[in-house]
């Protein structure tokens, strides 16, 4: 298991509302959000957007809004990693967003996790998350892995297979505040991806998402601190503002999970950006005193990270 290597940041969720169905409006209220969020004292080091922010969540609203994600700068050409942990799997061209997305981290002068849109490869679509260092370099690309198909009779049903394509990487990144393991929403569901995550050393693992209020209520704070509990990291998570005028309403609690499972912070249901201090010896001292992380027994049952470490 990699040992983890890391100072205290602060980390900033924005919980983003005041969205609708015209993309540039979208970018407007992010950028604004984005920079409330930097100007904020003290200053967080890495801000969080939510998931599925330039667009309305809806299968049919995802090629019409989908846009060109280029690869990682620094990313190798060949097709084994980038500069960060996962693939290239990008083209040359950017779409408006991600060149909003590099402007709005160079401005504040902060990590940025872009949160996700819909990216267009060919004719292909994604749902991809992208990180920007506080120049503006785009460093990491995650594509959601596991995707939303759900039927829950008389309640939800959603399936995002009838437009997007699952990516077939884990991305992690290193900040010098340490390495950070990126998930989408339902990608928290399976707990592989946290597990391979924590192996790897990351000091969090942080997955833009739009539960609803259909799961929301079920599944998403108990999920969060399983994830956390189990390996021992901090969890977080961006979801978008509730918006009850949408097709899709978004749970909101926007949060973040400690490495014991404690709920540090969480946001209701508005737009909210809502702050954190993560503490990388508390995190080490919850693992000297639960020693979990060292006690696995691999003799007995299979290693699912061995092949990422």
């Amino acid at each position: 298991m990699a040992t983890i290597s890391a100072r205290p940041f602060r980390l900033a969720l924005v919980q983003l509302g005041g969205l609708t169905s015209a993309k540039a409006a979208n970018i407007a209220a992010a950028r604004a959000a984005v920079l409330a969020a930097a100007a904020a004292s003290p200053k967080p080091d890495l801000v969080v957007l939510p998931e599925v922010w330039n667009s309305p969540y809806a299968v049919a609203s995802f090629g019409p809004y989908s846009e060109p994600v280029p690869a990682p700068e620094g990313a190798a050409a060949a097709a084994d990693g980038t500069a960060a942990s996962g693939h290239a799997g990008g083209q040359d061209k950017e779409g408006e967003t991600v060149t909003a997305l590099r402007e709005m981290a160079k401005q504040a002068g902060v990590w940025l996790i872009g949160g996700t849109i819909p990216e267009r490869e060919g004719d292909t679509l994604f749902n991809t998350c992208t990180v920007y260092d506080p120049t503006g370099r785009l460093v990491a690309k995650h594509r959601k892995v596991h995707l939303f198909d759900i039927d829950i009779p008389g309640r939800q049903t959603f399936k995002e297979s009838d437009s997007l394509t699952g990516g077939s990487w884990l991305t992690t990144f290193d900040a010098p505040f340490g390495k950070i393991g990126l998930g989408i929403c339902y990608d928290i569901r399976f707990p592989e991806m946290a597990q391979i995550y924590a192996r790897q050393g990351c000091v969090a693992v942080i997955y833009p998402a739009a539960f609803n209020t259909t799961t929301g209520p079920m599944h998403w704070e108990l999920l969060q601190r399983a994830r956390a509990i189990d390996n021992q990291v901090y969890i977080a998570t961006a979801s978008p503002a509730r918006n009850l005028d949408a097709a899709y309403h978004a749970y909101g609690h926007s949060m973040v999970v400690d490495p014991l499972g404690k709920v540090l912070v969480e946001a209701g249901e508005a737009h909210e950006t809502v702050f954190c201090d993560i503490d990388p010896e508390f995190l080490a001292t919850s693992r000297r005193n639960l020693p979990v992380t060292i006690q696995r027994r691999f003799d007995v049952y299979p290693d699912v990270a061995k092949t990422f470490l």
